[in-house]
C-alpha cells in the first residue's frame, strides 16, 4: 500500500542490466489498497506533475465500523519534488473510483442562478396558487427566507400534481429545500433558481410540506 514515484531513465538502465541504477526516487504508505490514482491536469495536454490523488479500496482502522460497508480515504500527494508529501487525506465514499484534479483558475462556476433562465419561475409572490386542469394541477410557489409564499395549498384525491418552486433569494448559498416524507418528495433550490416535481396524489390526508435545507431562523 504505497505510492511510489520512479525515475524512468534509471528504471530503463536497470532493466538493462545497470546494478548501480536506482529507478525508485521515493515511496510513501498510503491507507489502504490504492486501486485508482489520478495526476494534476493529468487526462489533458496540460499535465503538470504537480499532484497525485491515491483513491483507497480499504479503510480497515482508519474509521469506526459504522457497518460492513466502511468508509475510504482519499490522499492527495505533492508529488512536484524527490520527495512526496501528503498534502491532504480524507474520507469518502466506499469504492472510490474516479478523481481528477483541475487547475482552480480554469473552474468558472456560477454561486448564483439567473431567474431569467428558468421558463417556468414564479417571478412574483403574488403570482402564487393552484391553478387547475381537470385533474392536472399546477401548485406555483416561491420560497425567500424563512418562508414559503403560500402556507397551505389544498388538491384532490387523484389529481396529478406538478409543484414548481422558485427560490427568490439573491444571497450566495442561501439553498431552501422542499419536502413531502409521506411522498417520497425531496429536492433543493439554489438561490434564483426554479425546480419541479410531479406526483399523483393518491392519498387522503394532511401532508406537512418544509424545508429541507437549513436556510434561516423558522425556515
Amino acid at each position: 500500500s504505497q505510492i511510489v514515484k520512479w525515475n524512468v531513465e534509471a528504471a530503463i538502465k536497470s532493466y538493462k542490466g545497470d546494478k548501480a541504477a536506482k529507478p525508485v526516487v521515493d515511496r510513501l504508505d498510503v491507507h489502504y489498497q490504492p486501486g485508482h490514482g489520478f495526476t494534476s491536469m493529468g487526462e489533458t495536454k496540460e499535465s503538470d506533475g504537480r499532484y497525485f490523488i491515491s483513491d483507497n479500496k480499504f479503510s480497515k482502522d482508519r474509521f469506526l465500523p459504522v457497518g460492513p460497508l466502511h468508509a475510504e480515504t482519499a490522499q492527495l500527494i505533492d508529488i512536484s519534488g524527490d520527495q512526496m508529501k501528503l498534502v491532504a487525506d480524507h474520507s469518502v465514499y466506499s469504492e472510490p473510483h474516479d478523481s481528477i484534479i483541475v487547475r482552480r483558475d480554469i473552474i468558472k462556476t456560477r454561486q448564483v442562478y439567473n431567474l431569467d433562465e428558468f421558463p417556468n419561475a414564479v417571478m412574483d409572490p403574488k403570482d402564487s396558487g393552484v391553478f387547475r386542469n381537470g385533474k392536472k394541477v399546477t401548485v406555483e410557489l416561491i420560497s425567500q427566507a424563512p418562508a414559503f409564499s403560500m402556507r397551505e395549498f389544498k388538491v384532490k384525491k387523484g389529481d396529478e400534481i406538478t409543484l414548481i418552486l422558485t427560490n427568490h433569494d439573491k444571497v450566495e448559498d442561501l439553498t431552501h429545500g422542499f419536502g413531502i416524507p409521506k411522498y417520497d418528495i425531496q429536492f433543493i433550490v439554489n438561490p434564483q433558481e426554479t425546480k419541479s416535481v410531479t406526483f399523483v396524489a393518491d392519498k387522503p390526508g394532511v401532508y406537512w410540506c418544509y424545508c429541507t435545507n437549513f436556510c434561516h431562523a423558522l425556515h
